[in-house]
């Protein structure tokens, strides 16, 4: 019988949980009033251990994989749906012990049982959110309209259980046990209904303006790069007249900003308003100074860079690396303004989404590229990788690098970063890596009598350049592949090798030199703590 309530419960709270978040979603586009899930996602997940987290990015990673879905592409969506099954159980969860609780006690839900579940099951739900309320949204309003849904849910699960646990009159018992079943099954086909088409409508229109929303930001992208919009203008690059052509199937040498990859520990990127924006410079330092964005653009030289960026949780041959121009201030120049004191050895960077982390002034000092970075492609920041602020430091992966940067203080303090307290590696220093994007079987040149199959990718080992990559076919012996000349000394490094035509199934690998001779890692070893190690292969019937 208490397996039954407990059903009965959970049944009645997965009716009530998956159109309340229908209605949570309509309300965020319409009213940008917060969507729980999302909130209690994002705050849960930094106090998880770091373990857990990683097991849980692992875990994700892998399903990803399993299903044959790009990481870059889905890793943000699935997250979501995580965030989204999350609050349905703990939705469920409720519903299962309140039914349950009542039915032990033999007492029927009263109206104020449920307004008092609400209110305890929603209120510190609705004090994360407003915790985390989006610029120009009323407290008040967002307060008020959340407690509703709430209360409402708890009003509603009282007047349903009570519906559902109605305890028949001794007289005729057996008739009451029969009717009170038909009654029973009815209403909650009824709630069913009820549940699945506020659901539907609520989700469907909600989605339909997302969707809506993402086309315009798209296409303001997308007009702010004309260049990348209209393949009649196309950019200049240093290496246009390389002989060296990437073999048909290898990814972009520069990828479009629209087309980047994206990282951030929240659900959603913050928005912050760089009308308003300044970045404040404070702790050791003779100087404290508080910088407007403009500021940054037209009182420091602008340092230009072609840069490849990459994820530390990419495996061999993701798709979490890729390459663009990026525009900014030099560190160096900013921190003379501000005065750095003898004593200071450290910047603790802090962002829009909770980030921090810890960048030694000793490497700032030896390296003068080292920026503050305010565009892309000659544009604003994208709002999803940083607008209107994020830090660049050669030969590091992305774990390193803030984002959304709202405040830096000069420290004599080391502190471990968000990632490095989680259990990443302290350095992060980028590993050297090949891929191969392509074998080209369709696109099989005919010279003479032995024709070739294209065969390419990249090659990448941060800011040590590449000095040569090798390519292996079934085992053989490794084979010299060209190089075309890179973007620049920080970029990945486009190879191409045209292999003799053999029919049948194959399998081929690829192997790298950095730029100093030193050859990569051939050993496997997994993303954690310190980036994938290995061989990349790649099979093809031809």
């Amino acid at each position: 019988m208490k397996f039954k309530h407990i059903g009965t419960g959970a049944l009645i709270g997965a009716l009530l949980t998956a159109p309340q978040m229908a209605v949570m979603l309509l309300a965020s586009q319409l009213a940008a009033f917060p969507f729980v899930p999302f909130d209690v996602f994002d705050w849960i997940t930094p106090l998880l251990p770091g373990p857990v987290i990683t097991f849980g990015i692992d875990r994700m990673i892998d399903m990803l994989l399993i299903l044959r879905l790009d990481v870059a592409d889905t890793a943000k969506s699935a997250e979501q749906i995580i965030a989204v099954l999350l609050f349905f159980f703990l939705g469920v969860l409720a519903g299962a012990v309140f039914y349950t609780v009542l039915a032990l006690r033999r007492s029927p839900a009263d109206r104020l049982s449920g307004l008092v579940l609400g209110g305890l099951y929603g209120l510190p739900m609705v004090a994360i959110s407003l915790d985390r309320l989006a610029d120009g949204v009323s407290p008040v309003m967002a307060a008020a309209w959340l407690l509703a849904l709430f209360l409402g849910w708890g009003l509603l699960l009282s007047i349903s259980c009570r519906r559902l646990s109605a305890v028949p009159k001794r007289a005729d018992e057996d008739e009451a046990r029969s009717v009170q079943v038909i009654n029973r099954r009815q209403f909650l086909i009824t709630l069913g209904a009820g549940a699945a088409t506020v659901t539907v409508a609520g989700a469907g229109l909600g989605a339909l303006l997302m969707r809506d929303e993402r086309r315009s930001q798209q296409a303001e992208l997308d007009a702010s790069m004309a260049h990348q919009a209209d393949e009649t203008i196309r950019k200049v690059f240093p290496n246009s007249d390389d002989p060296v052509v990437p073999a048909p199937g290898t990814r972009p040498e520069y990828t479009p900003v629209k087309d980047h990859y994206k990282v951030f520990i929240k659900l959603t990127p913050p928005e912050i308003d760089g009308a308003v924006w300044r970045l404040p410079i404070t702790g050791l330092v003779d100087h404290p100074l508080l910088l407007s964005l403009e500021d940054i653009r037209n009182n420091y030289p602008a340092h230009d860079q072609y840069i490849t960026l990459s994820c530390i949780s990419g495996d061999l041959g993701s798709t979490l690396i890729s390459t663009t121009q990026w525009t900014g201030a030099r560190l160096q120049d900013i921190l003379a303004d501000a005065g750095v004191q003898p004593e200071a050895k450290y910047l603790r960077v802090t962002s829009g989404d909770g980030f921090y982390e810890t960048v030694s002034l000793e490497l700032i000092q030896s390296d003068e590229r080292i920026m503050f970075c305010y565009a892309w492609d000659g544009n604003n920041l994208p709002v999803d990788h940083g607008f209107p602020l994020r830090i660049w430091i050669p030969d590091r992966y992305g774990m390193k690098q803030p984002k959304w940067i709202t405040a830096v203080e000069v420290t004599g303090q080391y502190e471990e970063g968000y990632w490095v307290r989680r259990g990443w590696d302290e350095v992060a220093q980028v590993k050297t890596t090949s891929v191969i994007d392509t074998v080209a079987v369709d696109a099989i040149l005919q010279e003479g009598d032995q024709p070739r199959v294209p065969v390419g990718g990249i090659a990448w080992a941060g800011d040590r350049g590449i000095s040569e990559v090798e390519v292996r076919v079934d085992g053989g012996d490794w084979q010299p592949a060209q190089l075309r000349s890179p973007l620049s000394e920080t970029t990945w490094v486009i190879w191409r090798y045209d292999w003799i035509f053999e029919p049948g199934h194959h399998l081929f690998e690829v192997r790298c030199t950095d730029g100093n001779g030193t050859p990569q890692i051939e050993r496997r070893s997994d993303v954690r703590p310190s980036g994938a190690t290995g061989i990349h292969q790649r099979e093809a019937d031809l």
